[in-house]
């Protein structure tokens, strides 16, 4: 590792403040070695890499890493910071930050060397040897395993011999390391019993040996995180003495598959993980802990915990779908409220049901285009169809649009079982959401019915079930059951008062006229804006495709959705135009994302504005938000309405009044722009944009900008 690291790319006396301003000093020293070409554009990938996680872990460390196309060669630097820097970890600020900087092509060995590192930062002594070290030097050399074993502890010297290529883990044969499975491309053999625990001192549930979990953990980068859940679930085991924990890391240094037979002993599952499981079946049928990767990082204990008291009860967990890749794939990390976890079942949902609105939304709004708004009218094309006839074909795209949008609901409701009970959920869902399709319920008895069905799995599979009988309760006992359970609540209990709340949120809709209309129209582009395609967002959008996903929706549910999407365009709108008019207030990163805005703008994807809020988001965020509750507000004021739930100006032909509607959308746009430009306006460093001017040091005030400013 002694390459990736030098005393030239260690800061021991780190005074930035903020984790912006400290990603910033780091990365001016790799840029001065030539190990990266473009700061700011490397900043940007440093900075979305934070957005989708913070990169801050319990013990005061900071890690902020990233692939970069920006980067030469696989680098790292350090520094350490007397005041601590916050990088949103539980325990506070952190004291000993590391930049990792990986080419976006780079090769198995030098991640594995990075990988390495990340497993030696849960070893106490090691970071306690940072800490104390005096000069750059020893700290590049502890770093990188050169450091005498005078210098630091043994069980320090032995972390860091781990981190050469090849090296044995110091634990034996039994203890697998990242780095050794992915260089020698073989799946780990089971882990020996800790020494001192025979038959009589194992777990006595387990017949008389250890408990043995197998474990899977993967983070967004597959750098750092990865490899520290490992280190911490495997010291975890090694700490209760009657664990055996053998783990799979699927990260950026290789993906080597545990022994079939290794799983098949296994008497638990936990996966730690912000990516989905790759061949996720290979664990079904076991007691399993679905959590993200920083729980494997901060709480193994808790973790091997909950696996054993699944085990206990008898909960298993059913085959997932190829790949097991969802949008939601757990009901949310030991300690997360239950807030957190209900956004996260709805957005599974709403994932899954936006797809059956665009499709459908789009082929219903070109039958209309195509054949007049007489076409809800026309035969079934399986009785009538003129190959010829023009009407015909538009029958036929309206009547498929009809179909798709009758599975809005039940998708909706389904999912929402299955982001709270994986697979099992999904037969009461699905049957508790064409329940309330059929009764009228609509999309608040969707919500009702996948939150029901979820619920009742969750509470079957508490229930402890004899051995012989668990084979068939994911395929039989649980779907009859909670389908008969959710069946009766939809039909005979909450169906009904549902169905006629939603009728009467209909009919207010309907009247709502004048300044009440507006101050609608101002709350759903705030909403449409706040989080740019997250889960508030989402509520908006799936208020307004509910409202149009019948055959004749109301006048007031198409301006609602009308209003919806122009709000949607603005933020991408707005900083595509903002760079393009001072070009010289952005980086040249973001002025090629400013291109791309236009089409994604144009396109209704709000998600286009994401990388300005990632870089800047006390300025995008507020800029955006402001354009979108204006659009919102003239939209509503105009009266203009729309049947299709998607496809931005490239259905203008489909809107009611549409000069006033884009009217709506450019006043919009210019307003975030505008507001936009006179904030980042009042920032005194120039950027790369600035050719002509030579950039100073930056003062203690910049050191707070976002990394992009």
């Amino acid at each position: 590792m002694s390459e990736m690291i030098t005393a030239d790319l260690v800061d021991l006396d780190l005074s930035a403040d903020t984790k912006e301003a400290a990603a910033r000093a780091l990365a001016e020293r790799m840029v001065s070695l030539g190990r990266v070409t473009d700061l700011d554009g490397f900043l940007a990938d440093v900075a979305a890499r934070e957005a989708q996680m913070p990169t801050g872990l319990d013990g005061g460390i900071g890690i902020p890493h990233c692939r970069s196309e920006h980067v030469t060669e696989p680098t790292l630097a350090f520094g350490r910071s007397a005041a601590g820097i916050d990088f949103g970890a539980p325990d506070g600020p952190a004291d000993l930050i590391f930049l990792i900087a990986a080419p976006a092509g780079a090769d198995d060995a030098h991640l594995t060397i990075l990988s390495s590192l990340a497993r030696q930062l849960m070893n106490a002594e090691f970071t306690s040897a940072l800490r104390s070290v005096g000069d750059a030097a020893g700290a590049a050399a502890l770093i990188s395993g050169d450091e005498p074993a005078a210098a630091a502890a043994p069980a320090t010297a032995a972390a860091t011999a781990a981190a050469e290529p090849g090296a044995e883990d110091s634990e034996g044969a039994g203890d697998s390391s990242a780095d050794s499975e992915a260089a020698s491309g073989t799946a780990p053999a089971p882990a020996p019993a800790p020494a001192g625990t025979d038959d009589e001192g194992a777990s006595e549930g387990t017949g008389g040996r250890p408990f043995r979990i197998v474990a899977v953990t993967s983070c967004p980068t597959g750098i750092a995180h990865t490899y520290m859940a490992a280190e911490s679930l495997e010291n975890a085991g090694r700490a209760a003495g009657d664990v055996e924990v053998v783990v799979e890391t699927q990260g950026s240094a290789g993906f080597s598959r545990l022994d079939p037979a290794v799983i098949a002993a296994a008497d638990g599952v936990i996966f730690a993980h912000d990516m989905p499981v790759r061949e996720k079946d290979r664990f079904a049928g076991k007691p399993t802990v679905d959590v993200g990767v920083k729980a494997g990082i901060n709480k193994p204990a808790e973790l091997i915990a909950q696996v054993r008291g699944k085990a206990e009860r008898g909960e298993v967990t059913a085959a997932a779908g190829p790949g097991g890749g969802t949008p939601v794939q757990r009901a949310g990390e030991p300690g997360e409220g239950y807030g957190t976890k209900l956004r996260k079942w709805l957005m599974s949902g709403v994932s899954y049901m936006v797809p059956f609105v665009a499709a459908g939304g789009l082929l219903i709004a070109l039958g209309f285009a195509i054949g007049g708004y007489q076409i809800n009218e026309a035969k079934p094309v399986t009785e009538v169809f003129n190959w010829g006839q023009v009407d015909s074909w538009a029958a036929l795209l309206f009547q498929i649009g009809g179909v798709a949008f009758g599975f809005l609901i039940p998708v909706l409701a389904g999912y929402i079982a299955y982001g709270m009970a994986d697979r099992p959920g999904l037969v009461p869902g699905f049957v508790g959401g064409m329940i309330s399709a059929n009764i009228a319920a609509g999309f608040l008895g969707g919500l009702a019915a996948g939150l029901l069905a979820g619920g009742v799995v969750l509470a079957i599979q508490r229930i402890k079930i004899p051995p012989v009988l668990r084979g068939i309760m994911p395929v039989v006992v649980i779907p009859l059951v909670s389908s008969i359970i959710v069946g009766f609540l939809m039909f005979i209990v909450i169906g009904k008062p549902i169905a006629e709340a939603q009728k009467a949120m209909t009919d207010w809709l309907s009247g709502l006229s004048g300044t009440n209309a507006v101050l609608l129209g101002v709350l759903l582009g705030l909403m449409m804006c706040f989080d740019l395609g997250g889960p508030v967002n989402k509520v908006a959008y799936a208020f307004a495709t509910g409202g149009i996903a019948v055959q004749d929706p109301s006048g007031s549910a198409m301006k609602i959705m009308a209003t919806v999407m122009a709000a949607g365009m603005v933020p991408p709108l707005g900083m595509a135009l903002a760079t393009t008019i001072r070009r010289k207030l952005f980086t040249t990163a973001e002025r090629e994302n400013g291109k791309a805005a236009w089409v994604l703008g144009a396109s209704f994807i709000t998600e286009g504005a994401i990388p300005f809020a990632a870089a800047d988001p006390l300025r995008v965020i507020p800029a955006s938000m402001a354009g979108g509750a204006v659009t919102g507000a003239l939209t509503m004021a105009f009266g203009s309405t729309l049947r299709a739930p998607h496809g931005g100006i490239w259905v203008t032909f489909l809107i009611g009044k549409p000069f006033l509607y884009l009217l709506a959308i450019a006043i919009g746009t210019a307003v975030t722009a505008g507001l936009v430009i006179v904030l980042k306006g009042m920032r005194r460093t120039p950027l790369d944009g600035d050719e002509d001017k030579t950039p100073e040091a930056p003062t203690a005030t910049q050191k707070k900008e976002p990394i992009a400013a």
